[in-house]
Parts: structure tokens; C-alpha cells; sequence
């Protein structure tokens, strides 16, 4: 299994999930991948935000994996104001014009990220641990 993160014409970004890279390929010729937001089927494959390099000398997959993710929340937490239980109406806010543009993170209910979602607010899901060491 292979996740792609994908976007349309419109720039609506969203995950698809395939057997191979070939049956990506396949499903988008035939015009079976779409935006689950617009339907739109021109989609191309968007730029990853995180990469990990493997060497001989580094660690193991798993813990390198480990240490990238840690290392994203320290930026996270370290770069976004938190705004707890009010994350979706502040995301709607900034999305619309009404507070001004910055980074957050908080928390939402599966309800509020589906409105998010039928709104165009781009935003992703990040776990993050109770605690972090800087």
C-alpha cells in the first residue's frame, strides 16, 4: 500500500491510498481518482511535507521515523499558537477573512472536521504526545 497526497486544479489537497505507484497511475487515466471535495478528476501528486532519508549509518526505519515525527511535533508546538477546543471556529475565521492569518493547532470533534472539510479549510491531523522534551 502506497499514500499519495494529491491536490486538484482547484488546490483542494487530500490523501489517496493505492496498491502501487502503476495502479495510481491506471486509475488516474481512467479518470477514477477525484477530489472529495469538488469532484474534480485532474489531480496530480502534491509535494510530501516530510521526508526521511535512509543511510547505512543511520537508524533503524522505525526509529528514524520515530525521531521525524517527534521532530514535527517540536515545530508544531514550537511554531503554532494552540487554540485548544476553539480550533475549527478559529480555522473558519482565518479561512474567511475574519481573524488574522497564522498558524494554530488545537483540537476537534469529527463533526467540526467534516465542516472544515465541506468549507475548504485545509488542515491536517498531526497525534500529537502529552508531552515533548525540546
Amino acid at each position: 500500500m502506497i499514500v499519495f497526497d494529491l491536490r486538484c486544479v482547484k488546490d483542494h489537497r487530500f490523501e489517496g491510498w493505492f496498491a502501487s505507484n502503476e495502479e495510481f497511475e491506471r486509475q488516474l487515466a481512467r479518470g477514477q481518482v477525484s477530489c472529495p471535495y469538488c469532484d474534480d478528476t485532474r489531480i496530480e501528486k502534491a509535494l510530501s511535507p516530510v521526508a526521511i532519508k535512509k543511510s547505512s549509518s543511520s537508524p533503524s526505519n522505525r526509529e528514524a521515523a520515530l525521531q521525524a515525527w517527534a521532530q514535527l511535533c517540536r515545530y508544531v508546538q514550537n511554531n503554532f499558537e494552540d487554540v485548544g477546543h476553539n480550533f475549527a471556529k478559529e480555522a473558519l475565521k482565518i479561512h474567511c477573512g475574519l481573524a488574522e492569518e497564522r498558524q494554530i493547532r488545537g483540537v476537534t470533534t469529527g463533526a467540526e472536521e467534516e465542516i472544515l472539510k465541506e468549507e475548504g479549510v485545509p488542515f491536517a491531523k498531526i497525534p500529537m504526545p502529552q508531552q515533548l522534551d525540546n
